[in-house]
């Protein structure tokens, strides 16, 4: 069962990051390639997938209030129930994601540009469709099958809140950032206490 969202505005992180930074933890929840495309100074990135898997210790060494951030705030509302259902502290889901806080004024790092995660879905979901239905005229009645299969597997994503393609989509060469000199995704998330600036300095 869900439970309601605890969300913030994007005007209410900035304020908390320009006042006292060192009182709150930005998680990025994103893909590592959307991550470096662009996030906030000072957030750390853990991909929803892993959230589960490495919660208890992010949490602990996180040790304050954190916010929960994604390119739109589905994926962070995910990261939340995840938190919930693990009876941990739950944390704020940023209201609108990074594309709200990008568009308030608040201060984002860029890095390698890429097309957001949702955007790299429906793109591919609606080249799909187009595809199934030119080829049922085209070429075969059959074809047009494709059309359905990605219309059913939308429908699926929607009622599980879920998403295969998205998933397979992250696997692409295209969304895939070096490695070098990385280790686990928790190297990155210090020790409470430790934690860096969150204007990156």
């Amino acid at each position: 069962m869900s439970t309601p969202i605890d969300v913030m505005d994007a005007a209410t992180l900035e304020n908390l990051l320009a006042t006292d930074g060192s009182a709150v933890a930005v998680l990025d929840v994103r893909t590592p390639a959307e991550f470096e495309s662009v996030h906030i100074p000072g957030s750390f990135n853990l991909p929803l997938d892993l959230v589960a898997e490495h919660a208890h210790d992010v949490t602990r060494k996180l040790g304050k209030q954190i916010v929960l951030v994604c390119q739109s705030g589905t994926r962070a509302s995910q990261a939340q129930q995840k938190l919930v259902d693990m009876q941990l502290e739950t944390g704020s889901v940023l209201e609108g994601g990074i594309a709200a806080y990008e568009k308030s004024g608040g201060e984002v790092v860029r890095g390698t540009q890429r097309w957001a995660m949702d955007r790299q879905v429906r793109m591919t979901a609606g080249s799909l469709v187009l595809l199934g239905f030119i080829g049922s005229k085209l070429i075969s009645p059959k074809a047009g099958y494709l059309s359905a299969a990605i219309g059913a597997g939308l429908a699926y994503s929607a009622a599980s809140n879920s998403c295969a393609m998205a998933s397979m989509l992250s696997k692409m060469p295209w969304n895939k950032v070096s490695t070098e000199g990385k280790t686990n995704p928790l190297a990155q998330i210090p020790n409470a206490g430790q934690l860096l600036n969150p204007k990156g300095k």
